[in-house]
């Protein structure tokens, strides 16, 4: 049947009711039941929703500059990239994390709500049952009536029942599991961003601590500088000037610890924070630094296809699309006709032995039919209102996709530079190095002027500050790139995550 062929701008058919008697019997019932069921099984209005196409590239473009393989992919594969690190500590905190985040928590929470959802959408196309009985007593006034007794005992079902002509609550059931799968690649997203972000406040604060110990070396050595200079000083080789240069030049290196260890104490505070736990409470498990994190040689990304199919938000976009599409039977489905069926059966009697009587018996049928006649246009403007919040999802799923395609080209891209400056960098410290070693010792011979000296100490630090810099930077475009990729969850493992939480609740 058409779901075009059930459209009416009729009159609300009155209802009728038959009760009593053998009039109601099998056969009525019977060819009720049998045409509310045919009904039911019409088709649902509104559009049938189809998954919209991918337009994602065949491969990407910064693959080769950083030296990534593009090659097939599975969220499994990804789901724990940061083993690939080789830091046991890392590994400990992201576990933590996942464990106690409160993030996550609010996360399960919702899907939770959403699981709820989804059955009593589900449970409004039944019928409802309920069971009730009643007695009453009461005794008539002697001076008004005859003074006597009454007694009225009732007990009874109640059934009622809409059918779905229209696939209303059928659309409002596929709305409902489209939100729930939205709900669930949300908590999936919230695991990757939870995950990446513990590994990039972890590489941060390891950085710190590397830079850290960068500038004692380096007041420890330009400290010895000073002490040169002054003894040149005082034999009388060279000014006060020179020893006012070398104080000043240790004075700015001392000057960068205490900025140095408000950045890493900051990166604690954001660990602590991601892992639940209150301030200070990392502080002996990261106090020995193990350095920082370094990428493995071969890293691997999947074609830009599984990488859509495959990222959580992307996922979760598409599912609120198919809601929003579902919606709109919804919001269709109101403008058609609306069939009720009710019935009762209960036993009535004057006195309480009398009710397992067969005369006790009373049953009743009702059904009823209304369409709406006029209502200004309001029912087609929720049908508008429906259908531009689909378009509304669609776009926000393209833009989601795009997005996600352009985060893995900027993390590639920020890769490769990264690794190329390391290069450069690594020759440029060990210059650096030997330039100071022999620029002190020319000094200490008098052959050159102590302005050489801090220069070459200062370029020392600064590329050797940098070095750092840009290891954690390159670490980081890495953890980057697998959360552009979706990496950092599984199905399987959350949905027994998910499972077990629930038991626990």
């Amino acid at each position: 049947m058409k779901a075009s062929q059930h459209r009416s701008t009729a009159n609300p058919i009155a209802p009728r009711r038959w009760e009593g008697g053998p009039a109601i019997g099998g056969r009525q019932l019977a060819v009720l039941a049998a045409t509310a069921l045919w009904l039911a099984g019409c088709a649902a209005v509104g559009p049938h929703y189809v998954a919209p196409d991918s337009a994602a590239p065949a491969t990407w473009q910064g693959a080769a500059a950083a030296r990534v393989a593009v090659i097939p992919t599975t969220p499994v594969e990804l789901a724990a990239w940061w083993r690939q690190l080789n830091d046991p500590t890392l590994a400990e905190l992201i576990g933590r994390a996942l464990q106690n985040s409160l993030d996550l928590r609010a996360a399960q929470a919702k899907l939770r709500e959403a699981r709820a959802r989804r059955a009593l959408a589900g449970a409004n196309r039944f019928p409802t049952v309920t069971a009730g009985g009643s007695a009453n007593i009461s005794k008539g006034s002697s001076e008004t009536g005859a003074g006597k007794t009454r007694e009225l005992y009732s007990a009874g079902f109640d059934a009622g029942w809409e059918p779905d002509v229209f696939g209303g609550l059928r659309r409002g059931e596929e709305a409902a599991q489209a939100d729930l799968e939205a709900t669930e690649a949300n908590f999936h997203a919230a695991q990757v961003s939870l995950v990446a972000e513990v590994a990039l406040n972890y590489v941060e604060a390891r950085a710190f601590q590397e830079r850290l110990t960068i500038a004692s070396a380096n007041v420890a050595s330009q400290s010895e500088t000073l002490q040169l200079a002054q003894w040149r000083a005082q034999a009388g080789l060279v000014s006060v000037l020179d020893v006012e240069q070398a104080r000043s030049n240790l004075a700015q290196t001392r000057a960068q610890i205490p900025a140095l260890e408000t950045g890493r104490a900051e990166a604690e505070r954001r660990l602590e924070i991601l892992l639940g736990q209150t301030p200070g409470a990392l502080a002996a498990r990261l106090a020995d630094s193990t350095g920082i994190p370094s990428p493995p040689a071969r890293v691997t990304a999947g074609i830009p296809a599984d990488t859509v199919r495959q990222r959580p938000d992307v996922r979760a976009a598409e599912r609120k699309l198919a809601a929003e599409t579902a919606r709109v039977g919804v919001a269709e489905a109101e403008r058609y006709p609306s069939f009720s069926l009710s019935g009762s059966l209960s036993l009535e009697a004057l006195s309480l032995g009398a009710l397992a009587g067969g005369d006790a018996l009373a049953r009743g049928v009702l059904g009823s039919v209304a369409a709406p006649v006029f209502d200004a246009g309001r029912l087609r403007q929720q049908v508008e209102i429906q259908t531009a919040v689909q378009e509304q999802a669609f776009i926000n799923y393209q833009s989601t996709m795009l997005n996600a395609l352009a985060e893995v080209e900027h993390a590639l891209t920020a890769l490769a530079n990264t690794r190329a400056r390391q290069r450069n960098l690594n020759e440029a410290v060990q210059s650096a190095r030997l330039a100071a070693t022999l620029a002190r010792q020319r000094y200490s011979s008098g052959l050159i002027d102590f302005q050489t000296v801090l220069d070459t100490e200062r370029a020392v630090l600064n590329l050797e500050d940098a070095l750092k810099s840009n290891q954690a930077e390159q670490t980081s475009a890495l953890i980057q790139l697998y959360k552009a990729l979706g990496g950092g969850w599984s199905a399987p493992a959350a949905n027994v995550a998910a499972k077990t939480q629930g038991k626990a609740a």
